[in-house]
């Protein structure tokens, strides 16, 4: 029987000084994929991706773009390998991983996914600029009770990514105490997020609607196969459906969790997670610990069979 397998895409939080660096060294689609994302970013990726510093990686500005790239590198690495042909039944990603998915999937160019990735990171920074917040993963509290606190004071859900992890997005102060009350109700753990704003929020919604105009200036395809959404965790298969649930995406809750439930539901239990880090894995492994999960991030990747 014919393995069923889903490509899955990370998002942002999993760049790092030095990623890509291995794969521009050893394989020349990597490094031409990288090369060609500076030339249409006019400035030099590369050196930026592998060398930092942490803190300009880190901006959203550059780091949604960086880890696109990567990613699509990787995935360039992965289809030129003769003894790895794969046709995924599915591709998705969390939150920007499905612009990656969007690309890899042949719905967007290359060119027009680094731009407009490029563009959602000044536009997100601008609304994080204009409207500062927060987010936060509370773990061990049941989502409906934290929707219930959240509305108390006046913070939202942004993501649903595994049993007993929920992400809270909102003003600073909204954000805090939430999380302080989710603790004395008995949440297990809550962790603030090293992020530069409340995204996946209405606070995002200034960037919603400057990005609006830049979806609608692209041409979509329909894709080789489909995405899941991050919005509906629903294969979406036509140019006008695509665009309308990235607009959405960027102020409404991601649905990363249901979105694995969906593939799940359509038998596939192998994930190839294709770009930079592990954190996919991770929550797959939450989701169901059956599942295969196979990264590709280093050039050992693309030789040693390493799926668990």
């Amino acid at each position: 029987m014919m393995q069923k397998i889903a490509y899955i895409f990370p998002g942002q939080g999993a760049q790092r000084v030095g990623m890509g660096k291995e794969l521009y060294e050893s394989f020349p689609e990597a490094k031409g994929l990288f090369d060609k994302a500076s030339e249409i970013l006019k400035f030099d990726l590369p050196k930026l991706c592998f060398e930092g510093p942490k803190e300009e990686l880190t901006r959203t500005v550059n780091s949604q773009v960086a880890i696109l790239v990567h990613s699509l590198a990787a995935l360039r690495v992965l289809e030129k390998n003769p003894e790895r042909q794969f046709v995924p039944e599915f591709t998705f990603g969390l939150s920007l991983g499905e612009y990656t998915a969007l690309v890899a999937s042949g719905s967007l160019t290359f060119e027009d996914g680094v731009r407009l990735v490029r563009k959602r990171g000044i536009f997100m920074q601008k609304a994080c600029d204009k409207n500062p917040g927060k987010m936060a993963t509370i773990m061990g509290m049941e989502p409906e009770e934290l929707q219930k606190l959240c509305k108390g004071f006046g913070c939202e859900v942004a993501n649903l990514n595994c049993p007993g992890q929920v992400v809270i997005s909102g003003s600073s102060s909204s954000v805090e105490l939430t999380a302080s009350m989710a603790k004395e109700k008995g949440a297990k753990r809550v962790v603030m997020l090293d992020v530069s704003g409340a995204f996946h929020s209405s606070l995002m919604t200034p960037a919603r609607d400057m990005l609006e105009k830049e979806i609608n200036s692209v041409t979509f395809n329909p894709p080789k196969y489909p995405v899941i959404s991050n919005v509906t965790a629903r294969p979406a298969t036509e140019p006008e459906e695509i665009k309308e649930n990235l607009i959405k995406q960027v102020n409404s809750m991601t649905l990363f969790y249901a979105s694995v439930k969906y593939a799940v539901s359509q038998g596939i239990n192998t994930y190839f997670e294709i770009g930079p880090g592990t954190v996919l894995r991770g929550l797959l492994k939450r989701i169901d610990k059956s599942l295969n999960v196979t990264n590709f991030e280093k050039p050992a990747d693309f030789t040693t069979p390493q799926s668990a």
